[in-house]
C-alpha cells in the first residue's frame, strides 16, 4: 500500500512539475513576446521623421526644377531628378516599414510576425541602397556644358575623379548591401541604432519563442 502511495505521489508531483514548466515557458514566451513589440515600436518616431524630411525635401527640389526648368543645365535637371526620383522611392519603402510595424502583433502567430519582420528587414537594406546611390548626382548637380567644354582641363579633370569617387562606393554598395555581408565591419558601421537593431533583435527574440514553443 504504501508503494502505491508513493507512486501515485511522485506521479502527482512529476505532472504538477510539468505543468509549472509548460506554465514558465508560455510565460517567458509571453514575455519575449511583449520585447518584440517594444523594439519595433522604436522605430516609429524615426520612420516618420525621415519621411517628412523626406517630403519636404522633394517638395524643395521639386519647386526649383519647376521654377528653373527653362533655364536650368541639363546636368541640374537629370541630377536633380534622379536624387528626388530616389529619394520618393525611399518614402515609399519607409510608408510601407510603418504600415508592417503597425501590423505587427504580439498575439498572432510567431511565423507571421517573422514574416513581417523579414519583409522590414529586406525593405531596410533596400532603402539603404537606392539612397546610396544618389552619391554621384551630389557631384553633378552643378555642372553646365560650358565648365566641360571650355573650362580648366585641370578642373575638369577633378571633377572626373571626383565623381568617379562618389560613383564607385556608390555602385559597390548597392551590389554588396546584403544581409550576408551583415558580420562585416563596413555593414555594421552603416547599418547599427534604431532603423536596424530592433529588426534584429527582435528576430532573435522571435527565434527564442519559437524554441519555447518547440519544447513545450
Amino acid at each position: 500500500m504504501e508503494d502505491k502511495e508513493m507512486i501515485h505521489l511522485w506521479k502527482t508531483y512529476d505532472k504538477k512539475l510539468e505543468e509549472t514548466l509548460l506554465f514558465n515557458k508560455e510565460v517567458a514566451a509571453d514575455i519575449t513576446r511583449i520585447k518584440v513589440q517594444h523594439f519595433i515600436a522604436s522605430m516609429k518616431p524615426i520612420k516618420m521623421f525621415t519621411i517628412i524630411v523626406g517630403i519636404l525635401w522633394v517638395a524643395f527640389v521639386d519647386t526649383l526644377i519647376i521654377n528653373f526648368f527653362h533655364v536650368a543645365s541639363l546636368f541640374f535637371l537629370v541630377s536633380a531628378g534622379i536624387q528626388v526620383l530616389l529619394t520618393q522611392v525611399a518614402i515609399v519603402i519607409y510608408l510601407y516599414q510603418l504600415i508592417l510595424v503597425h501590423q505587427l502583433d504580439i498575439d498572432e502567430p510567431v511565423l507571421a510576425a517573422q514574416e513581417k519582420l523579414s519583409q522590414l528587414k529586406a525593405s531596410t537594406l533596400w532603402v539603404a541602397r537606392l539612397l546610396f546611390l544618389q552619391l554621384p548626382v551630389w557631384t553633378t548637380f552643378y555642372l553646365t556644358k560650358d565648365m566641360l567644354l571650355h573650362g580648366n582641363t585641370v578642373l575638369v579633370l577633378i571633377q572626373v575623379l571626383v565623381t568617379a569617387a562618389f560613383t564607385y562606393p556608390a555602385v559597390w554598395l548597392f551590389l554588396n548591401i546584403r544581409y550576408e555581408n551583415r558580420e562585416k565591419k563596413w555593414f555594421r558601421l552603416i547599418f547599427k541604432g534604431k532603423e536596424w537593431d530592433p529588426i534584429i533583435k527582435s528576430m532573435d527574440l522571435l527565434r527564442q519563442v519559437r524554441e519555447y514553443r518547440s519544447a513545450g
